[in-house]
């Protein structure tokens, strides 16, 4: 079911939501996920008092990632259509979303994280977009990536499909707190800068800081969703390292 996937309560007084994906280790982000996410910010963002969430993650791992199987041909525009309207409904929350992120942050893990605020990690944390491997690319994160880092870094890790540590990622400003306990330094964040400021002046602050970014983020994920259906899913490469994925095989590429 959606609703077991993730936990959500709210405290302070109504000022601070919380996120928790509920499904240790992998905390994959598939459909149920995406659903439970979507319903979870539809909900509350009609909360006149919420000064700030915190998306986090029970277990060892943020999210290794989307759903590959989800992925598929014939599966995957449904699947990208959903999780990037959730990316959107991030982007555009009134109310700064605080991230902490432990132990492994990738691909459709780290794109959620990115739609989001400030990143709370751990200095040994991974974050990478592996999609490159199987043949594909990562949509959302070549809308995202190049708003957190500068357009070189973010073409690395694209283009190769490595993963940084924590301290990498503060480092080229991926990340915005390194912490051996990412949940309490987004708490004291909340406490020290959000908590006692004004709900609606927050909203209008971000309205403000974002009123470049979000038509530029939805029109390029409507791009890039065309690109990865009409182009990339067409050739031989994505279907082969899709389907080598699945198989736990190396992949062979045709290079077409």
């Amino acid at each position: 079911m959606a609703e077991s996937c993730l936990k959500v309560w709210v405290e302070r007084d109504g000022a601070l939501l919380r996120l928790r994906l509920g499904r240790p280790k992998a905390n994959i982000v598939d459909a149920a996920m995406i659903v439970a996410l979507h319903a979870a910010l539809r909900e509350h963002r009609g909360r006149n008092t919420l000064r700030g969430v915190l998306l986090d993650a029970e277990g060892p791992h943020f999210s290794f990632g989307a759903s590959v199987e989800e992925h598929l041909p014939g599966n995957c525009a449904q699947m990208l259509a959903s999780l990037h309207a959730l990316l959107i409904e991030l982007v555009e929350f009134p109310a700064p979303v605080l991230v902490a992120v432990r132990g492994q942050c990738l691909g459709g893990g780290l794109e959620l994280a990115m739609a989001g605020g400030p990143i709370f990690a751990t200095a040994d944390a991974q974050l990478g977009q592996p999609e490159i491997k199987l043949g594909v690319f990562a949509p959302a994160a070549s809308v995202l990536l190049p708003y957190r880092v500068n357009q070189a870094m973010a073409e690395d890790l694209l283009f190769s499909g490595r993963s940084i540590n924590g301290a990498e990622a503060q480092a080229c400003g991926l990340v915005h707190v390194v912490a051996a306990d990412p949940e309490a330094a987004a708490l004291s964040y909340f406490e020290q800068h959000l908590q006692d400021r004004s709900a609606a002046a927050l909203a209008c602050a971000l309205a403000a800081a974002r009123g470049a970014m979000l038509p530029a983020v939805r029109q390029r994920l409507a791009d890039v969703e065309r690109l990865y259906l009409d182009r990339l899913m067409r050739t031989q490469d994505a279907n082969e390292g899709l389907a080598a994925f699945m198989a736990k095989r190396q992949p062979s590429w045709t290079h077409k």
